[in-house]
């Protein structure tokens, strides 16, 4: 992942510097800003392939940042927060964040995260086979919902339905296996990568916002177990 420009928006002096510094050890070109106007200023600016953006920066908050980043680009994007139970957490999650790191963090385990992210986004066209629904066009049907599973496209009654990468990889996740239960820890792993356990909000809130984009009656929760796509 040579060259990843990584636009990193955080108000500490101290944790942006040492940051910047870790991630350009380990190969990433680094965008550091000290808020979230001049963080959306340099979004725009330079195009970068991810986002970390700290909840509390000035000038424009990391949730506000995130939605106005989301409004623009499907590019990834982090959320940094101080307290792993904050409300903010699921704030920015619902703002179309892909994933969040909790501070104080070890910069190795945000390197992995990065990393993690990028796989997922940059293999987002990667997926097992299809199930007996499939059409000869690579297509899956579910009642009005269309998903072209080779040109990564996703139509509800004819119209076309914009994804997030992570929102795609959950949804083919789902239509992979049709009427079956999956798991939040599944799914962690599945679509997250997490091999070494996660916060199954992460998933919770994007199962929520997928459902507001194919139809709120198209998952289906199975209290105790997890979710199923209605086949």
């Amino acid at each position: 992942m040579a060259d990843t420009h990584v636009l990193f928006v955080e108000d500490d002096d101290v944790i942006r510097e040492a940051t910047q510094l870790a991630l350009e050890r380990d190969g990433f070109k680094v965008t550091a800003v000290p808020d979230g106007i001049v963080g959306l200023e340099a979004f725009r600016a330079r195009q970068p392939d991810i986002a970390l953006l700290d909840v509390m920066v000035p000038g424009l908050d990391g949730v506000s940042l995130c939605r106005r980043i989301r409004d623009e680009s499907t590019v990834p994007v982090i959320m940094l927060s101080a307290r792993a139970d904050s409300i903010d957490v699921v704030l920015g999650l619902e703002a179309g964040a892909d994933d969040y790191v909790t501070k104080p963090f070890d910069a190795a385990v945000l390197v992995a995260r990065i990393r993690a992210v990028l796989r997922r986004f940059g293999h987002a066209t990667a997926h097992g086979g299809r199930e007996s629904s499939a059409e000869d066009d690579g297509s899956l049907r579910f009642g009005d919902l269309e998903i072209d599973t080779d040109g990564m496209e996703v139509r509800r009654g004819g119209e076309p339905v914009s994804l997030t990468p992570t929102e795609m990889r959950l949804l083919l996740e789902f239509s992979a296996a049709p009427g079956s239960v999956l798991s939040r820890d599944r799914l962690l792993t599945s679509v997250w990568d997490y091999d070494w356990g996660g916060d199954t909000r992460v998933v919770d809130v994007h199962v929520q916002r997928l459902r507001t984009k194919i139809g709120q009656d198209r998952i289906e929760t199975v209290r105790g177990f997890g979710y199923k796509l209605r086949a």
